[in-house]
């Protein structure tokens, strides 16, 4: 059944668009539900079983690390990070241009030098995990990795900004949701 040919009171639900879905998506995905797995492992052992497994807590924190590094990589790609839009309504559209600029300008160091710091970082750690015998700086490299890759994102998206003239917080009344959406 399509959704134009509902029976009477039957609620119609508008089709979702998965259009914007890549391959670093299911790495956010994959993470996730790892990380799920992993803290109902840890309540279970502890709770239920009393005798809680020692590497789950550790295991647990590094899978929410990569959880929120790789979710922002998606964030930045789909220019979903919060911003203050209040401001921008205000001021004339030249005005936004050059806020949006600037932003996407300063985002970009920020991204860039993070990453590098990153990896001064990765190379310099020597520990292993407490729980399993792997080096800590694996974590250091994979959010090395993730700051690369919103900066090689923001460098797109700032690049499209420029090339287009417009973003949601330069021309928001284009980006709006309408009800009609919802």
């Amino acid at each position: 059944m399509d959704n134009n040919s509902a029976a009477p009171g039957e609620e119609v639900l508008p089709e979702e668009d998965l259009s914007d879905i890549q391959y670093d998506d299911g790495v956010v995905f994959i993470l996730f539900w790892s990380l799920a797995l992993v803290v109902f492992l840890q309540f279970f052992t502890r709770y239920v079983l009393n005798n809680s497994l020692g590497w789950t807590e550790e295991i647990a924190r590094f899978l929410l690390i990569g959880v929120t590094f790789f979710g922002a990589v998606m964030a930045v790609r789909k220019e979903s990070h919060i911003a203050v839009e209040l401001a921008y309504r205000y001021f004339p559209r030249r005005v936004r241009q050059g806020l949006q600029l600037s932003v996407d300008a300063v985002s970009l160091v920020f991204y860039a030098v993070t990453a590098w710091l990153c990896t001064e970082m990765a190379g310099k750690t020597q520990q292993k995990m407490v729980s399993i015998d792997v080096p800590k700086s694996v974590v250091y490299w994979i959010v090395a990795f993730c700051f690369l890759a919103m900066a090689l994102y923001q460098t797109r998206v700032m690049w499209r900004h420029m090339r287009t003239g417009t973003s949601r917080l330069i021309d928001p009344e284009n980006y709006a949701v309408s009800t009609a959406n919802l």
